[in-house]
């Protein structure tokens, strides 16, 4: 069973007793290092519980949020390209989510906390992907609100504008997700609170430090966003015609890892369960030899691929529309301008936290409506900026 909180019923207590014995027959079956229901811990805890595990909650709450249901037209790599056939986000986060969860399950860790951090963790990626967050984080910078993280506005999103009050296992996970840097090993920072939990918001959005996640779920799941985009990325280049089909990966690669995206994860995965160790000491880890092979094909894709003319050409005219589109909504807030679509799509919308909107500046606020946008939607609102309003009328 799995509905939003507003639908759950009180159960006979035979059936919640029966839940409970078989997810405790469940997690003994777990490694000695795996979370546990009875780690979970929420900042408010308003909701009373149900028969779904904390985890499974936070899956539940993080699906039915707004945010979630705009993965559908955000960008992964290629945006401005009409193929229907490439990558978007809602894609990648089940990639993760299915790549985590073999994973851990595995290494006998907790998959209901692995997919909540894997389906959360992407949510605060903006229009036009990395362009779009380095096109934004600069106007950021400029307005005095910091550089822009879309770690930090994954959680920002699900934590602050739409209020899910998850736990803080989840919350940390998708924090520190980065699958962007290059990790061979790490370990989980176990010993965190909420307050540390704070500071490394505050610290990432600052400075960009990097942080461990506290379980070794969240390490699990930062590893399977690094499998899941390596190897996908190079096939949409291939697809949309950004590199040539018959060009060679990097020698190391194709003999360590494979010459196919379906081998290079299958070799990744094996790889890194076999090299990891939930019982004795926690650490997620990859063999020295296959990570001298990944980051040779990480070091290919930058060059071939994010790195591409076609996509860097781009840059120019997607930053001329950062800068029409944020001032403008800045100006309506500023003169309480109610019909714009800050006003009517954003701030006064329903699922929005009040809490959230009182305690935000002008700035953030912004930021963070840009922030949610997909790509259809933020072109949809450069337009109607830049371009004369039509009308349907008649002559004579």
């Amino acid at each position: 069973m799995s509905l939003p909180d507003r639908y759950m019923r009180e159960l006979p207590p035979q059936i919640v007793d029966g839940i409970s014995a078989y997810v405790r027959e469940k997690e003994s079956l777990f490694s000695p290092f795996a979370a546990k229901t009875s780690d979970a811990v929420r900042r408010y805890n308003k909701k009373p519980a149900d028969i779904r595990t904390p985890y499974s909650r936070d899956t539940d709450r993080i699906i039915h949020t707004k945010a979630y249901a705009r993965y559908i037209d955000k960008t992964q790599v290629f945006y401005l390209v009409r193929n229907d056939h490439i990558t978007h986000r809602v894609l990648h986060v089940q990639i993760v989510s299915k790549i985590a969860r073999t994973i851990g399950r595995s290494l006998r860790l907790n998959e209901d906390l692995i997919e909540a951090i894997a389906l959360g963790h992407d949510i605060g990626h903006i229009p036009y992907g990395h362009t779009g967050e380095e096109c934004l984080s600069e106007i950021c910078v400029e307005h005095g609100i910091g550089p822009f993280r879309h770690n930090v506005q994954s959680l920002r999103s699900l934590q602050d504008i739409e209020d899910c009050d998850l736990t803080l296992q989840v919350a940390d996970g998708i924090l520190c997700h980065n699958g962007e840097r290059y990790d061979d090993q790490i370990r989980p920072a176990m010993e965190k609170d909420w307050e540390v939990l704070d500071r490394e918001m505050r610290d990432l959005s600052a400075h960009g430090d990097d942080f461990a996640p506290m379980t070794l779920e969240g390490c699990v799941v930062r590893f399977a966003d690094t499998i899941a985009y390596i190897g996908r990325d190079i096939d949409d280049a291939r697809e949309v015609g950004f590199i040539p089909r018959d060009l060679d990966l990097p020698g190391i690669v194709r003999t360590t890892l494979g010459d196919g995206t379906p081998v290079i994860i299958d070799t990744l995965i094996k790889d890194l369960i076999e090299h990891s160790d939930s019982v004795a000491e926690p650490v997620i880890s990859y063999s020295d030899r296959v990570a001298d092979a990944l980051q040779a094909l990480k070091e290919f894709n930058y060059r071939n691929i994010y790195h591409n003319e076609n996509i860097v050409a781009q840059k120019k005219r997607i930053m001329n529309m950062y800068r029409t589109v944020f001032p403008r909504y800045l100006e309506d807030l500023g003169g309480e301008r109610r019909d714009s679509r800050i006003f009517t799509d954003f701030t006064d919308a329903p699922w929005i936290s009040g809490r959230y909107c009182s305690g935000a500046t002008d700035e953030e606020l912004v930021r963070d409506f840009i922030a949610g946008m997909t790509d259809r939607y933020f072109l949809a609102r450069f337009r109607e900026m830049v371009f004369p309003a039509e009308y349907d009328g008649k002559f004579g």
